[in-house]
């Protein structure tokens, strides 16, 4: 697949969002919802439909108010600060960032970022990630869906070396880890 062409300009604004968000997940101290935000805006993603995936669409109300959403509402408001100051980035592009950042700032590698996701404002049913209580069998259906492998569901699973299950947004309480802002591979061990 083709990389996505984007403009000097656009790409000094990405610069400019990254050092902006790294300011803002270092002082709110949101780097476990960040990433999560990132996750669920691009865990939507259905490789045979080409539907879904980091494209905005989880800052529409139908779609942050699913299930699985619950609390990100916190994180697509601390990434309307940033928006407001460069207006030029699109959110699919703002939220992945966001990601990154989160990742980056709590000890993880460095990643590259590749801009030029567009926007959608189409919001993929609700039942496209994977739900915590229904096991192995789901999350590989879900998995699959994307177009990922069992190995691909271990790696990403180690995401949750960064935050905690909250029971109002999940049902599940507590800290994945010792150090719940951290980026290891602690969650692993």
């Amino acid at each position: 697949m083709a990389l996505p062409v984007v403009d000097t300009e656009y790409l000094k604004e990405i610069d400019k969002a990254r050092r902006d968000l790294r300011a803002l997940i270092a002082y709110k101290n949101c780097a476990p919802i960040m990433l999560r935000l990132a996750w669920h805006d691009a865990g939507t993603y259905d490789v045979n439909t080409k539907t879904g995936g980091p494209n905005g669409s989880i800052r529409n109300e139908e779609e942050y108010s699913h299930g699985s959403n619950n609390g990100l509402k916190i994180a697509l408001d601390f990434c309307e600060e940033v928006k407001a100051k460069h207006p030029k980035i699109t959110y699919a592009d703002l939220y992945q960032l966001a990601g990154v950042v989160a990742v980056e700032v709590t000890g993880g590698p460095t990643v590259d970022f590749v801009p030029g996701r567009k926007d959608s404002k189409i919001s993929p049913k609700e039942g496209r990630l994977p739900d915590a209580k229904r096991g192995a069998p789901h999350l590989r259906d879900i998995f699959y869906r994307m177009g990922l492998s069992d190995k691909d569901i271990v790696a990403l699973s180690g995401g949750h070396t960064l935050g905690r299950a909250h029971p109002e947004r999940s049902g599940f309480d507590g800290p994945w880890t010792r150090e719940p802002l951290k980026f290891d591979n602690s969650y692993f061990v």
